[in-house]
């Protein structure tokens, strides 16, 4: 397999590309494995996840069983989601669906290259939901959790 490192909108992908078999191709992304298929061998055309999708709210598993990193969630409607400023692994959150926060308030601690951030909320509100687990690798942007 060829590896490649890509930046896409700040976010980094490691990219490992196996031989082309048939207009199939094997690629994992950050560990996580896709068949590609090509069409008429030149641009890609679908693509399908070897394993089920795994929800926002949990890291993929990569195939040795440790935690992969959880790609970035959609935000929610008229609800203001706090976004990780950085990648890294969540060491804890200090809040829990349904409590009140204000701006500014510590809800999450985040470590990246072995120092410990913590992570404010933007807006006073209730967090309706937890998008992340304490331990899952979460890139920059990731929706940490959604604040209405």
């Amino acid at each position: 397999m060829k590896e490649y490192k890509y930046k896409i909108n700040g976010i980094k992908f490691n990219v490992a590309v196996g031989d082309v078999v048939d207009n199939q191709v094997h690629v994992e992304v950050n560990g996580v494995p896709y068949n590609v298929e090509l069409e008429n061998g030149k641009t890609v055309s679908k693509v399908s996840s070897i394993s089920a999708p795994k929800p926002a709210a949990s890291a993929p598993r990569t195939p040795a069983g440790e935690k992969g990193i959880s790609k970035p969630a959609a935000s929610a409607g008229s609800a203001s989601a706090v976004k990780s400023p950085l990648p890294g692994t969540v060491m804890s959150l200090t809040v829990s669906e349904g409590q009140q926060v204000n701006a500014g308030d510590t809800v999450c601690v985040l470590e990246a290259m072995k120092m410990e951030n913590d992570i404010h909320c933007n807006t006073s509100g209730t967090v309706k939901k937890i998008l992340v687990g304490v331990g899952d690798a979460i890139l920059e942007g990731t929706d940490i959790m959604i604040i209405e």
